[in-house]
């Protein structure tokens, strides 16, 4: 009798339980939670043109309407992205909790973060963030107890800081550093070349590069590139025809 007594105890435990989680009511997320309560914001999207566009595959009439928005650089593609965010971004603004989900992010983040260091030409070199900084600042030590000397900055390659760093490669005397950069999000990268000795970057770039390392070789490196695209279609042309290139230092 007592085991029975103790099952049905456990069981009726185990449905008030499951009871009270249904309960939205019981819920400090629901009662409290300004997320989950603020009105809803209407949304205007712009007007987008279809074009007259159709395609014949084997037979079949495929229709493609907005084929117009492929050219990236023409006047119509620029004034769709401007509408666009200005739907999004006037969205965006009006949550009443997005100002408090950045300060908690920024308090989240707002802390000192290294990666691991690694030794080239003798010297020690690691990435440190300040905690708020929106790319890791790479760092130079000649000895362990040194003070740290600052050798690439990518927060300051763009006044608007759509730039950033990809690889880098130091040569085998550790006094030349290979860097790319990438502008706006873009795979497309640049290589830049720094004289570690006298922390001048040299004149030489090397363009169209993309998906490619850097390897070193006597006085200069291998890197793979693709052919100069047309003017407007940087970003719409086909990747084919990958190179891959010997650049000598001077």
């Amino acid at each position: 009798m007592k085991k029975i007594i103790l099952i049905l105890a456990f069981f009726s435990l185990g449905s008030c339980t499951h009871t009270r989680n249904e309960n939205p009511q019981n819920s400090s997320i629901a009662n409290d939670s300004k997320t989950t309560n603020f009105k809803k914001i209407p949304v205007n999207y712009p007007t987008v043109k279809k074009g007259d566009v159709v395609e014949d595959y084997h037979g079949t009439a495929v229709q493609d309407p907005y084929r117009w928005l492929e050219n990236d650089n023409s006047e119509a593609t620029k004034d769709w992205v401007k509408a666009q965010n200005k739907v999004t971004f006037n969205y965006l603004k009006k949550i009443p909790y997005r100002d408090a989900i950045k300060n908690r992010l920024e308090k989240i983040w707002n802390y000192e973060r290294f990666g691991a260091p690694f030794k080239e030409g003798g010297k020690y070199y690691f990435f440190k963030n300040d905690g708020l900084q929106n790319q890791s600042v790479l760092y130079v030590q000649e000895k362990l107890d040194d003070e740290p000397t600052l050798v690439l900055d990518p927060n300051k390659f763009s006044e608007d800081g759509t730039s950033s760093l990809g690889s880098i490669s130091f040569n085998k005397d550790g006094n030349l550093l290979a860097y790319q950069v990438s502008e706006g999000g873009s795979d497309w990268r640049t290589i830049f070349i720094k004289n570690l000795e006298t922390g001048k970057t040299l004149r030489e770039q090397l363009k169209w590069v993309k998906f490619s390392g850097i390897s070193w070789f006597k006085n200069g490196f291998f890197y793979s590139r693709y052919p100069e695209p047309e003017d407007g279609k940087a970003l719409s042309a086909k990747n084919e025809f990958h190179q891959v290139f010997y650049h000598k230092i001077g």
